[in-house]
């Protein structure tokens, strides 16, 4: 063996030694140029977890894709790399292509599945993983059991509903080869049906939980070869799972106290819990909590006390945890005894503990020992901040709920809608203009980030506490309802605004719907209600129909509303900008040149596309075609391999976006060079791994470059938030907020 052989050997047994990109790249490259003959797999493997260790993403993916059989080592660490960055979906994919390899997960890999299977919500998939773990014979891990625990507890609820409640305990009870079920079997939550939506289908059901029974397959027939590597992975991502969530969360807790899914459940966490050879605090906390946190206050109450017992003393999760049950059944000496028992122990200081203690005095209307407990806070959260605003109002003390909420703005502490819902009653008592405004700036908000639904709960719950709706309240629900293509709801909150508030219709009152009912498709009932609008509608009013006349591809109408707007205003630029891309997106390039040529004599020149994107604190503009950026080499590079996975992907260019007589090839790279690719793809190159990728755009996104966003969000396993001229969008995991509908 060489010196530097052995050298190599002594950093590899100590990969801890390990600190730097630099070393562990020099590393990388002295085994490459060694080319040992054997163990090369393993070697290439401790290299990828310092890699991972790193967290470095790029590097990590690089060396995994080149390793042909990967061996357990490189599986364990790609997959704990996964869920560490928060790709929850490519973790479970790479643990079932793991078991398909072959490969026997152990401890070190179970936890990081099961925390993926708890972010996504997926309590089946986290049961096949139990059946797995039991299996395998690596159920008495503590923190395998920690992780089983922990998903139990927080998916419970989840369970409720879709009647999976006795699968827990039959993986405990019976041995895995008697867990066979259907594809839609009595353990299949149908999100649809919850949420009111019926379009479940066997296909979709089977399609989407394809992943699911291929693993489970190895679990059953202890068949690890049995799947091919190649096999198409498709996780269940319905966009119905945090409404579902959402909706089970608010429930009633006895009705949680009560429900007899919950009960199986529990019972199956109890199981785990006992079943474990070993357990630490987090083993008891994570029981106490999961108890605490569905309603079961005698139970976790009594963890506590067999905590104790077990020598084990509570930390401050303890506290937190047990702290909403006092505040619940306003016991104020018990939960004095917790405050003085955390102050014995220095948590009084934590912000959790904190918070809790704020609830539980406001609870047992001891508002100013929840003042005294928040100015002591060092440091103050979100959280704590909207624990004592929320105890003010509750107790009458608006003025007082009213001064902090201002503190809190001025502290820098983002409110949120917890904030808003909180200070809301003291709006509506005191009749406060500005605080009014805010809550009307927040419905906007909501809406033009793609969350309709919440623009318009706020709405109503702003008018259930007393807060009158002004104008701009309805100009910001209006648009909301817009966005999300609520018709009928858009026209019963604008009759509301007119005959039950006096509010007399404005510009912008007729602009939003107007812009409903274009990008609804009603063309010709968005064109009478313009003409039946009591003053004479302006171009703006108008352009907003003419928008929708070319995406619905109505040509004959588009010219219509072009010559009222060139009637109201002649130099209209962006109305023979959009006339002229109808007659090209019809092929009508005679009509199209036309048109250009009148811009020209007219003197007016097209506002070019551009796009801005800011990194370390320098904003990089691109121009569509642009090629004068230092990057721009790489820029394209970055495209060019982008492009190939997408269309691996299904991704088909939509050339009828190119509105230039050329042939589709050169139409395929006109798309590719649109301004907003140019500044995500230097996004991707110039920013961390996992790190939100943030746009601005002086014009609507294209329907391919928005198809092709939410393809690159995927891949690239990347937030993308995109604001054009109307909208925010959200691009993640393949979905963006707006749903397709912008």
């Amino acid at each position: 063996m060489s010196s530097t052989q052995t050298f190599l050997k002594t950093l590899l047994q100590n990969p801890s030694s390990i600190t730097s990109k630099s070393q562990v790249k020099q590393l990388h490259a002295q085994i490459i140029k060694t080319k040992p003959t054997t163990n090369s797999a393993s070697l290439l493997s401790i290299i990828l977890s310092i890699y991972t260790n790193l967290n470095l993403y790029h590097e990590s993916l690089i060396l995994f894709n080149t390793l042909h059989s990967p061996p357990t080592l490189a599986w364990k660490s790609i997959i704990r790399f996964y869920t560490f960055n928060g790709l929850f979906i490519k973790s479970l994919a790479a643990f079932v292509e793991m078991r398909a390899s072959g490969k026997y997960p152990d401890h070190n890999v179970f936890p990081s599945v099961l925390k993926s299977c708890t972010h996504l919500m997926d309590l089946r998939f986290g049961e096949s993983v139990h059946g797995c773990i039991t299996h395998l014979g690596m159920d008495f891990d503590l923190y395998t059991g920690n992780a089983l625990m922990n998903m139990y507890s927080k998916l419970q609820s989840l369970d409720k509903h879709g009647g999976c409640g006795n699968i827990a305990a039959e993986v405990l009870d019976k041995s895995p080869n008697s867990r066979k079920t259907d594809k839609c079997g009595s353990r299949f939550v149908d999100f649809d049906k919850l949420n009111g939506n019926d379009m479940h289908n066997e296909s979709s059901c089977s399609n989407s939980y394809e992943l699911i029974d291929k693993f489970e397959k190895h679990v059953d027939d202890g068949d690890p070869i049995g799947c091919s590597k190649n096999m198409s992975y498709t996780l269940p991502r319905n966009n119905t799972h945090r409404v579902v969530i959402d909706h089970l969360q608010g429930k009633n807790d006895m009705v949680m106290r009560n429900g007899q899914n919950g009960a199986l459940h529990a019972d199956s966490i109890r199981k785990v819990f006992e079943m474990m050879p070993n357990r630490d605090l987090v083993s008891w906390n994570t029981v106490i909590a999961g108890n605490a946190q569905n309603g079961m206050y005698g139970e976790a109450l009594e963890m506590v006390r067999e905590m104790g017992n077990a020598n084990l003393q509570p930390d401050s999760f303890t506290l937190s945890s047990v702290l909403p049950i006092f505040a619940e059944y306003v016991d104020v000496v018990k939960g004095k005894e917790i405050h003085g028992y955390a102050i014995r122990h220095g948590f009084d200081t934590d912000v959790y503990i904190g918070s809790s203690l704020i609830d539980m005095y406001a609870n047992c209307t001891r508002v100013e020992d929840s003042c005294r407990l928040f100015n002591l806070l060092p440091h103050r959260d979100s959280v704590s901040w909207n624990s004592i605003i929320a105890g003010c109002v509750q107790n009458g003390l608006f003025d007082e709920g009213l001064k902090l909420f201002r503190q809190m703005l001025l502290a820098k502490v983002k409110p949120s809608t917890v904030s808003f819902s909180s200070i809301m009653p003291a709006c509506a008592h005191l009749t406060t203009l500005h605080l009014g405004k805010q809550l009307h700036a927040m419905i906007m908000g909501c809406a033009l980030h793609g969350h309709a639904h919440e623009a318009i709960t706020l709405f109503k719950k702003m008018e259930t506490e007393g807060v009158k709706p002004n104008s701009v309240a309805y100009v910001a629900v209006l648009t909301a309802c817009s966005h999300a293509k609520l018709v009928n709801e858009a026209w019963q909150y604008f009759n509301s605004m007119i005959h039950d508030y006096g509010i007399a219709p404005c510009l912008e009152h007729y602009a939003a719907v107007a812009d409903l009912l274009g990008r609804a498709g009603r063309l010709e009932e968005a064109y009478e209600f313009i003409s039946s609008m009591h003053v004479r509608p302006p171009g703006s009013v108008w352009s907003t129909l003419l928008a929708a006349c070319r995406v619905h591809k109505n040509i004959e109408l588009a010219e219509k509303v072009a010559e009222k707007i060139f009637t109201a205003d002649p130099d209209n630029m962006g109305a023979y900008v959009v006339l002229s891309n109808t007659y090209s997106a019809a092929g009508r390039w005679k009509d199209a040149a036309k048109l250009r040529t009148t811009m020209r004599d007219k003197g007016m020149r097209k506002k070019p596309a551009c796009s801005w994107i800011e990194v370390k604190n320098k904003v990089h503009a691109f121009v569509a075609g642009d090629e004068s950026h230092p990057y721009f080499d790489r820029i394209n590079e970055v495209l060019k391999v982008l492009l190939e996975l997408m269309e691996r992907e299904g991704y088909v260019p939509d050339t009828n976006e190119v509105f230039h007589d050329v042939e589709e090839e050169q139409k395929r790279d006109l798309l590719c060079s649109h301004s907003e690719r140019l500044a995500i793809a230097f996004g991707i190159i110039t920013t961390p791994a996992g790190m939100t990728i943030r746009v601005t755009k002086n014009l609507r996104v294209c329907v391919d470059c928005h198809v092709a966003t939410k393809f690159i969000s995927k891949i690239v396993g990347r937030e993308i938030i995109v604001r054009d001229n109307s909208r925010f969008h959200h691009f993640r995991d393949g979905e963006c907020s707006c749903g397709d509908y912008w």
